[in-house]
């Protein structure tokens, strides 16, 4: 039984991919049984649009959107689609490289699924998708301050939430740690340890 998919069909489908979408397309290789294809920003929409049409793509079904941070680029984030083709049985993965300051466009009038995919990641990195119905946080507060998901998000985060008994509401507070950060001495008891612990003596004979 075969590990990965039939590695000549994807080679071919990425030659495909790259011959028609020239313009889209930046590269398309196929590493570890997996499709992917580094694509502009600009021509991001087109391209899904023609990897659901297209007769020897057909990838109808979004499986996944998400993002990666690198905040020593200068394109600071990889968006990360990842499509499904119930008629080939293949997979693809579409990435493209943006700046902090730049957006995307949404995707919803191709995939309807991708509106909860792409809240999540303005939620959790701060990319906004443009014609997007509804822009909102999907998973953290209204209030909420700063991108969990972004590097160079502290591990604290800004505020903590508790309800006040005594105001009968939630309260919103900077965090305030209840000790400083400690270092722990992981070092295993039969690692190193000065003392010998009941019934190791035995051990010494």
């Amino acid at each position: 039984m075969a590990i990965y998919p039939d590695m000549d069909a994807l080679e071919q489908l990425a030659e495909h991919i790259k011959m028609r979408r020239p313009g889209e397309v930046v590269d398309a290789t196929v590493a570890f049984g997996e499709l992917t294809v580094t694509a502009t920003a600009s021509g991001i929409l087109d391209l899904i649009e023609f990897l659901r049409s297209d007769s020897s793509c057909r990838f109808s079904t979004l499986v996944d959107i998400t993002a990666v941070d690198h905040p020593e680029r200068q394109q600071r984030f990889d968006v990360v689609w990842h499509f499904l083709s119930m008629y080939q049985n293949h997979r693809i993965r579409v990435k493209t490289a943006i700046r902090e300051d730049e957006m995307l466009p949404t995707l919803v009038k191709i995939h309807p699924a991708a509106n909860w995919f792409e809240r999540e990641i303005f939620d959790m990195f701060g990319i906004l998708f443009t014609g997007h119905p509804d822009m909102r946080r999907l998973l953290t507060d209204y209030g909420f301050s700063g991108h969990p998901l972004r590097k160079d998000f502290p591990t604290t985060g800004y505020v903590e939430v508790r309800y006040d008994e005594a105001e009968k509401r939630v309260i919103y507070e900077p965090v305030n740690l209840v000790q400083e950060y400690r270092q722990f001495d992981f070092l295993s008891p039969w690692e190193g340890a000065k003392y010998v612990l009941p019934g190791d003596e035995k051990t010494k004979g």
